[in-house]
């Protein structure tokens, strides 16, 4: 089973740079998508079937901001649209496909870094997918979260550190909310799982600002958490560079297990 996780920037930006002509090719059976910035009206029928795939949207009330999306090749049993909290539900960023031995969800955290309204809002949302992820843990089927948590882990998840201790993004709160989340081994960081020590190679967003793509001054923010029976089964993670569809890049992990 192949999950393919990525941030979009925008869906038709995406699709102008080559995403679905690439997207064809990865053979993925799954592929969580977010910050698609788009309204129903505007999806092309590339967008709304990409063969093989179907597709299905949660997307913002707002015009041109956030939503996301999944793509199936095995149609899901049901699919649930936000987490259940209004004010988020109404940003589009929170999808659940659900099988008869997994749920996997494309999540699109919120960004606090434009104000200290929108920190708040975010630790909010962050309390909401926590209550989510323990009620679906419990109940014993294997579960995936795949995309963007607006929060790199540790020091390992960005280049620059140091100058970012007090930035959204890298504060000691949001990082021992991800602390809390592994503690007994409750969840799984499929890439760090596979590559535990790697630095640089993970990463998945670089500002647009002076040349961090080029120096590679990137942050580990996309993200593939798992329950740990499925994350047991992850044969191979990789962020794909070579083709640039956004400002983030295709986080591709391969598991063993089957849908």
């Amino acid at each position: 089973m192949r999950v393919i996780s990525l941030n979009m920037n925008g869906i038709r930006a995406a699709e102008r740079k080559g995403f679905f002509e690439w997207l064809v090719k990865q053979n993925a059976d799954l592929v969580c998508l977010q910050e698609v910035r788009i309204q129903e009206h505007q999806l092309t029928e590339q967008m709304k079937s990409p063969s093989p795939l179907k597709a299905h949207y949660l997307l913002a009330e707002k015009p041109g901001y956030s939503g996301v999306a999944m793509y199936f090749r095995q149609p899901p049993l049901a699919i649930t649209e936000g987490l259940g909290w209004t004010p988020a539900d109404k940003e589009g960023r929170f999808l659940c496909a659900e099988y008869d031995q997994l749920a996997i969800a494309s999540v699109y955290l919120p960004s606090g870094s434009s104000s200290e309204e929108r920190q708040k809002f975010k630790y909010q949302f962050m309390d909401h997918l926590a209550l989510w992820m323990d009620q679906r843990k419990s109940q014993g089927k294997e579960v995936l979260i795949c995309g963007d948590l607006n929060i790199a882990h540790t020091k390992l998840d960005l280049k620059n550190w140091r100058g970012n201790q007090k930035n959204s993004g890298f504060l000691p709160a949001e990082r021992a909310w991800f602390d809390g989340r592994f503690i007994g081994g409750n969840w799984v960081d499929v890439f760090r799982h596979l590559h535990p020590l790697e630095e640089g190679k993970g990463y998945t967003w670089w500002s647009n600002r002076g040349n961090a793509w080029a120096n590679n001054t990137g942050w580990r923010i996309d993200y593939q958490l798992g329950t740990p029976g499925i994350a047991a089964t992850a044969e191979l993670s990789k962020v794909y560079k070579d083709d640039r569809f956004s400002d983030h890049a295709p986080l591709c992990v391969d598991y063993s297990f089957q849908i």
